[in-house]
């Protein structure tokens, strides 16, 4: 039994992990000139480093700015003037405003927080109207996001065919770990029997018969 609970704890644990390291995804659409604000949530239970960044040219992603869970002042990365964007966190998100945004701020953007020593990534599509970018970017977010909901049901199928296949094996073994011990002490079970048996024939006694013979005696003697 400890076995099947360490088992059980360990696939429970695994299934946890896969689920938080799926990146989330969602696309936010604004018009040229306005400000937008782009956030991702703070699942921590504790103060982490958190950090905003964006692909480039479809080839490479670039930092945009930073900010460690001492809370300090953000750290904006080169390219990105902390005038047009203002990244701030609380207990719940971690934001990023773009003032004024236009066509070249189009494209994916990745919000990381550090939770127990890993990165977990959220990723914002941001679409400004009229970039021929924007829609490449959420075509590709698309397909990205049906590949890692394929890939998570798969590996969830798997940890579950898994589990079901060692709790069989668990009951098989149990059972014959019970029959052979059954096997082996023979003896017990059989004097156990006997000793109920023996059990049985003390308790009856046939008191009247012996009730009547008393009063026999006594009527003889009075003779």
């Amino acid at each position: 039994m400890k076995t099947f609970t360490l088992i059980t704890a360990l696939s429970l644990c695994s299934i946890s992990w896969i689920s938080v390291s799926v990146s989330e995804s969602h696309i936010v659409k604004v018009q040229p000139g306005e400000d937008v604000t782009l956030q991702c949530k703070n699942t921590s239970k504790y103060a982490s480093d958190s950090f905003w960044s964006k692909l480039v040219n479809k080839t490479k992603i670039v930092c945009i700015s930073a900010m460690t869970s001492t809370g300090s002042e953000v750290k904006y990365c080169d390219g990105f003037q902390s005038g047009t964007f203002e990244m701030s966190t609380n207990n719940s998100t971690v934001s990023l405003k773009i003032k004024q945004v236009n066509s070249s701020d189009s494209g994916l953007y990745y919000c990381g927080i550090y939770q127990q020593g890993r990165p977990v990534f959220s990723e914002i599509c941001l679409n400004i109207e009229g970039s021929d970018e924007s829609h490449d970017d959420v075509d590709k977010t698309s397909n990205k996001s049906g590949v890692i909901f394929m890939l998570t049901s798969v590996i969830l199928g798997g940890l579950t065919a898994v589990l079901v296949m060692v709790i069989i094996g668990l009951l098989l073994k149990i059972r014959k770990l019970k029959t052979a011990q059954e096997e082996h002490n023979p003896q017990r079970s059989e004097n156990q029997v006997s000793d109920e048996l023996n059990y049985a024939a003390v308790k009856f006694k046939p008191k009247a018969k012996r009730r009547e013979v008393e009063e026999n005696v006594v009527y003889a003697a009075t003779r």
